[in-house]
């Protein structure tokens, strides 16, 4: 018999309410399934379990609110417990931290308090496969009428559910005291240092030309893919940035999975992760990104991607500032970020032309490394630039 426990998604979540269970008492269950709802102070989350067996009690109801580590349910023949799924540690297990934030940070999932309809991921997919509109829908079963797998069910075999006043939007205020937590915290724990380095883009913009005039629009890349890419393989050289520090010691990660940076609509960002980033060719990367930037903004992320990140990356855009220095999410130990590309001048063999440049940065944490090895890993990101047809 073994327990599953409450998670922790995020450095600074102390509890979580459990807003849905997605198996009941019989049920087998495996490694990554999504067994729970679990809303906290960053919206809610469907968690996974990396136990395989039955589920022989469901310990916590609906509508609980319990502290990080409280058993939720007991599972029977289970096999000892893999912790979540992040770091094939090298050295040691790298305990899940969650997504970074750029400029001002944390990580959190969208949920939906105020002027959006209460409803959990699940619900919302279901609702979405059967091409129904929630909205129209539910007065939900789940905490504060929150509208639950179950009632979209219910719903669709048409049965009667009362209407409930729909309740919206993206809880701001609870968004900016996650940050504000996990930004304290990094802020008062960690000693960052700073460093940043011009890089020519001229061979990459030209490659992403080249790429994209042979591509459908669906099959397009953008520059951050590029960067992404980048940052990835340069911490093959430089693996003292990836990782944790986590009980006075850093715990490096063999796996690099990069926590990109996005901004929600309506304020507040998350990172969730990218798994094996340096593995991806550049086209799987663009699929990643865009499903994640679309899950993300629609609620429908997992524990897994918040809680694997081992370094973060931030790229601002087109509309962003011309360079971005970021603040370390806990217990990460770094963060890498790019600004705005813009055209400047630049000597190429003794002659001044016109250049895309983009200015990368690195905050990094200086219990761990010291400005050498920062160095050199953003003297590897903007080398790894120039060749873009090998990343």
């Amino acid at each position: 018999m073994s327990a599953f426990k409450m998670p922790a998604l995020g450095a600074d979540m102390e509890a979580g309410t459990l807003v849905e269970w997605l198996v009941k008492p019989g049920d087998r269950v495996k490694s990554g399934d999504v067994v729970a709802v679990v809303e906290t102070q960053k919206g809610a989350i469907e968690v996974e379990i990396f136990l395989e067996g039955v589920v022989s009690n469901i310990l916590v109801p609906v509508g609980a609110r319990v502290p990080v580590g409280t058993v939720l349910a007991q599972i029977e023949g289970a096999e000892g417990a893999a912790p979540p799924p992040p770091l094939e540690p090298a050295a040691a297990a790298l305990k899940p931290a969650p997504q970074v934030l750029a400029q001002a940070p944390p990580m959190p999932a969208i949920t939906a308090p105020s002027s959006r309809l209460k409803i959990t991921p699940a619900a919302r997919r279901r609702a979405t496969a059967l091409s129904l509109d929630p909205t129209m829908i539910v007065k939900g079963t789940g905490v504060e009428g929150s509208i639950r797998l179950a009632d979209v069910e219910t719903y669709a075999s048409g049965a009667k559910l009362a209407r409930c006043p729909a309740k919206i939007g993206l809880d701001l205020s609870q968004m900016r005291q996650a940050i504000a937590a996990a930004m304290s915290r990094s802020k008062r724990e960690i000693p960052h240092y700073y460093l940043t380095e011009t890089v020519d883009l001229h061979a990459a913009s030209t490659w992403i030309e080249r790429y994209n005039a042979e591509k459908t629009p669906v099959e397009r890349i953008l520059p951050a893919v590029l960067f992404l890419k980048a940052a990835a393989l340069a911490l093959r050289e430089q693996p003292h940035l990836n990782g944790a520090y986590e009980n006075g010691a850093f715990i490096p990660s063999s796996s690099i999975h990069i926590g990109w940076a996005i901004s929600l609509r309506g304020g507040g960002l998350i990172a969730p992760a990218i798994r094996d980033t340096d593995r991806k060719s550049l086209a799987e990367l663009m699929a990643a990104m865009r499903d994640l930037v679309e899950r993300a903004r629609r609620g429908n992320l997992r524990s897994s991607e918040l809680t694997s990140p081992t370094i973060t990356v931030t790229s601002v855009g087109d509309r962003g500032a011309e360079s971005v220095t970021g603040v370390i999410y806990p217990p990460q130990v770094a963060i890498v970020g790019f600004g705005r590309v813009v055209a400047r001048p630049w000597v190429v063999d003794g002659r001044i032309e016109s250049h895309p440049l983009v200015t990368v940065s690195l905050a990094a944490d200086h219990r761990v490394t010291d400005g050498h090895i920062g160095g050199l890993y953003l003297a590897a990101v903007g080398r790894l630039l120039q060749e873009p047809d090998k990343l």
